[in-house]
């Protein structure tokens, strides 16, 4: 039979340790090929580059693993990966593992989650995984074993079409994780504060910070499953149509 092939990616870059822990996970399952930005990219969402050459270096090649370096996005590592480096589609698509939260509405921000969704989007079974934890020390043991049980899952049954999984895990041993959970992304967002300051030569520059909030009281969404010791799976679609509300629109006799 032959090995199933599986794609690699993140958006903390290539050398990041979330990524090494996600491969030597993967190489249990089939032949490897990692494609990593070559810097941290978080936060680009489902950038790409247009304005800019995009190169390829490729930083290890053996038998059962291959890993490649680029100066683009995740999404950008996603679309050379499978239209110029891979001799066919992969089987799955695994990014991460994240430092840190792409729970509900970070969703939306996350490189990680940018390049399970462009992977949805060429028809490949992906899913992207994220640890709560954003230290560069963070323990992905927990994660990993989470990754062992749902990487198996997907090469045998696969996804629905246009789907892909977030799946979040919250920092604990493993033996403390209650089980895993398939829920909704919370209603919930981030309110941004800007903190202002002067440079040396007397020019503003600002820093964002701020805070999420979750607008939900209700139990089962990822937000309130990660406060409770689950890890949280929420399906996720590239759809966007607001389905639900074009009966509504439709009543504007535009």
């Amino acid at each position: 039979m032959n090995k199933s092939l599986i794609l690699v990616c993140n958006d903390d870059g290539v050398f990041a340790p979330g990524i090494a822990a996600l491969i030597e996970v993967a190489q249990e399952f089939g032949k490897v090929v990692v494609v990593a930005p070559d810097k941290p990219q978080s936060g680009s969402g489902h950038g790409i580059t247009i304005s800019a050459t995009l190169r390829i270096n490729k930083i290890q090649e053996e038998e059962n693993i291959s890993i490649y370096s680029t100066t683009g996005t995740p999404v950008d590592c996603i679309k050379l990966a499978v239209n110029e480096i891979m001799h066919r589609k992969p089987d799955i698509l695994i990014s991460g593992i994240n430092h840190g939260s792409n729970a509900s509405i970070n969703v939306i921000y996350s490189g990680t989650m940018s390049a399970a969704i462009e992977g949805a989007m060429e028809g490949i079974p992906s899913v992207g995984f994220s640890l709560l934890d954003h230290s560069i020390d963070a323990d992905f043991s927990a994660s990993q074993e989470v990754a062992r049980r749902i990487i198996p899952k997907i090469l045998e049954k696969g996804l629905p079409k246009g789907v892909c999984l977030n799946v979040n895990i919250p920092k604990l041993q493993y033996e403390e994780i209650k089980g895993i959970r398939v829920c909704h992304q919370a209603n919930g967002n981030w309110v941004e504060e800007f903190d202002a300051r002067k440079d040396p030569s007397g020019h503003d520059y600002y820093w964002m910070t701020g805070r999420f909030v979750n607008f939900e009281e209700n139990s089962e969404n990822d937000i309130a499953l990660l406060e409770n010791s689950y890890v949280a799976v929420v399906p996720v679609q590239f759809d966007m149509t607001a389905y639900s509300a074009m009966e509504e629109i439709n009543s504007f006799d535009l």
